[in-house]
């Protein structure tokens, strides 16, 4: 079937017509194609922030770089024109930060402090009637502090051992050093005894004494013999007179030489 050669006018005209809008329709500032890469994603306090403008195209006339929800002069960082001999123009909202701008649109933001929190966005311009926009949210926090380590949850019944064991183990140490001091004060009070008691009398440090026995005095008086009339003296006192002689030891063959006549007399024949 063929199309009436009329019919193919009308068509083609809406055809064209639909490509001219969709050309025209194309915004001066385009927010589609840019995206920021926030490197790194949540900056701490003194650390340095790299905001990554991808899907610049490769020629571009300059861009700006604005801290804030409205993009106007009061809050612009810098623009950076390409091709200068000092491409970077700094603006108002700069104040004392530390950025710095490289040709591919992204901006390096040293020392990030709290106040440079905010809304961050550039304005790429491609040409005097295209202008490609992109922002991001930045929020610069404090130094993250060390999570304190948080042990498990134990049972009921081990941390009763704990206590229990820890309790026994306070006990034995006490006992130890109860018995360690009263052991040594026992120790330094011997020592004292000892020290203060009078030494014995050794029976052997006096010379020339090897009697075991213990001298006491004799409740009579002792008699020595004839042949030891010089001890006798000297032990006897003067005043007492000298005992009769001891019979002689011959006296038996005495009485026999000798016989007194007076026991035989005595003697009666038996009838």
């Amino acid at each position: 079937m063929e199309i009436p050669a009329g019919a193919q006018h009308p068509f083609a005209n809406s055809l064209l017509l639909s490509a001219s809008i969709l050309v025209l329709w194309v915004p001066q500032g385009s927010w589609a194609a840019l995206r920021i890469q926030k490197i790194p994603e949540q900056p701490q306090r003194n650390q340095n922030l790299l905001l990554s403008v991808q899907g610049v195209p490769d020629t571009i006339q300059d861009f700006s770089w604005y801290l804030g929800k409205e993009a106007d002069g009061s809050t612009r960082l810098f623009t950076y024109i390409p091709g200068l001999q000092r491409p970077q123009r700094d603006g108002n909202a700069m104040n004392r930060r530390d950025i710095v701008g490289f040709a591919n649109g992204s901006m390096l933001l040293r020392h990030a402090q709290s106040n440079d929190s905010g809304t961050y966005q550039v304005a790429v311009t491609i040409n005097p009637s295209w202008t490609m926009r992109a922002k991001t949210e930045v929020q610069v926090v404090e130094k993250h502090k060390e999570q304190p380590i948080t042990s498990l949850p134990m049972n009921a019944g081990i941390v009763a051992a704990i206590i229990i064991g820890s309790l026994a183990i306070g006990c034995v140490f006490v006992a130890i050093t109860a018995y360690l001091l009263v052991t040594r004060g026992w120790r330094v009070q011997s020592h004292r005894i000892t020290a203060t008691e009078k030494p014995e009398l050794d029976p052997s440090h006096h010379a020339g004494d090897n009697n075991i026995y213990e001298v006491l005095p004799s409740p009579v008086l002792l008699v020595s013999p004839l042949s030891d009339t010089g001890s006798t003296n000297a032990i006897m006192p003067p005043n007492l007179p000298l005992p009769p002689p001891p019979p002689l030891e011959n006296q038996p063959y005495q009485d026999l030489l000798n016989p007194d006549p007076a026991p035989y007399c005595q003697l009666v024949p038996a009838p």
